[in-house]
């Protein structure tokens, strides 16, 4: 069993735990994203949310995705399943492979029986998921019939009771029959994440699922998902602002930073070893249980502009650590150990935040 230690809290490598292998010992992708540009344009410009993102997600794997806000998260996740927000959002470059298919190219037409199906995706406040007018029995009926218009009745409501149970829904038959302000936070959560797997999709995004929840929740729902992932095989793509919740889910982890990917690497290994000084900044910005400062740690500066980005770093107007040559070039990614821990950084070799 491998371990890191950071910020106070153990961290177990997933890849020695029974958990999913590491990326050499498994077959293909499972999803797939190579050079994806997501770009809106607005009054006020060009915004780069998603500038030249590449990431792969395995078979039976959970995958981080974490930055702070604004870092274009969440306009990925919205990318994967082609829902970028109209008529602003164009995905203007890239290719994201579905079981070794290019989505891309294919028509709305074609999507929409992809979703749910294929890959399905879980927001950030389930209110905002749920039809309020409509009660739960109505609206995973509707989930079941978007994919098969001559199902009966009888079986919409077995496989809608068969799909809360398997997100641990207690009662599932009554539940069909409440309306969601008749449920609390975290059980919507839970009915949106039956919605979602109703089709047992191979692919999850899971965009900031706990962020609405209280801390008892989150980790009920967290243990949730691992449970899920433990019993169907799903593949994880799991968007957090949240070291403490990718340690305590992923496999491996992606840091996003200012519309693209400055790290990834296996979580045991990012937590120990970083290589790029945003990354360190997260870390260290982490409230510790060992050690009460008298002021909280924070990342110092502001993020650059999404419509105006620098040439070189975009980290580097808040690093300690930056040169010339850092505002000067956007750094190559650079391997470490193996090339499944890589960081886009000209100081990456030497990492002189790595240990401090």
């Amino acid at each position: 069993m491998t371990e890191a230690t950071a910020g106070g809290n153990t961290v177990t490598d997933a890849a020695d735990t029974g958990g999913a292998a590491t990326p050499a010992d498994r077959a293909a992708p499972v999803l797939k994203v190579c050079n994806l540009k997501t770009y809106l344009y607005t009054r006020w410009g060009v915004t780069k949310a998603v500038d030249d993102v590449s990431l792969e997600l395995y078979p039976g794997e959970t995958l981080g995705v974490v930055g702070e806000s604004g870092s274009g998260k969440s306009m990925l996740a919205l990318s994967l399943v082609r829902l970028t927000p109209e008529p602003a959002g164009r995905i203007e470059g890239g290719q994201i492979f579905l079981n070794g298919r290019d989505i891309l190219p294919l028509s709305e037409r074609v999507m929409r029986k992809i979703r749910g199906t294929e890959i399905s995706m879980i927001l950030q406040d389930p209110q905002q998921s749920l039809n309020p007018v409509y009660t739960v029995g109505n609206q995973l009926a509707e989930a079941f019939r978007v994919h098969d218009a001559s199902i009966g009745e009888r079986q919409v409501r077995e496989r809608s009771i068969a799909a809360l149970e398997s997100m641990r829904v207690p009662a599932p038959e009554r539940r069909l029959r409440n309306f969601p302000h008749e449920m609390s936070g975290g059980m919507k959560q839970r009915v949106v994440g039956a919605m979602a797997m109703a089709y047992q999709p191979q692919v999850l995004i899971a965009d900031e699922p706990t962020t609405a929840l209280d801390v008892t929740i989150q980790a009920q729902f967290l243990r949730l998902l691992e449970d899920l992932q433990q019993r169907t095989g799903v593949s994880i793509l799991l968007i957090t602002h949240d070291f403490g919740v990718i340690a305590e889910t992923c496999h491996r982890v992606a840091v996003m930073y200012a519309g693209r990917i400055v790290e990834q690497g296996p979580v045991a290994e990012i937590f120990d070893n970083p290589r790029h000084p945003y990354t360190r900044a997260l870390l260290d910005s982490r409230p510790r249980v060992d050690f009460v400062p008298d002021r909280l740690p924070s990342v110092g500066g502001q993020p650059p502009s999404l419509n105006d980005l620098p040439v070189g770093c975009r980290f580097a107007a808040r690093c300690d650590y930056a040169e010339d040559r850092c505002r000067e070039a956007y750094p190559p990614q650079v391997s470490q150990g193996d090339r499944y821990h890589a960081a886009s950084c000209w100081r990456a070799e030497q990492a002189p935040w790595s240990n401090r």
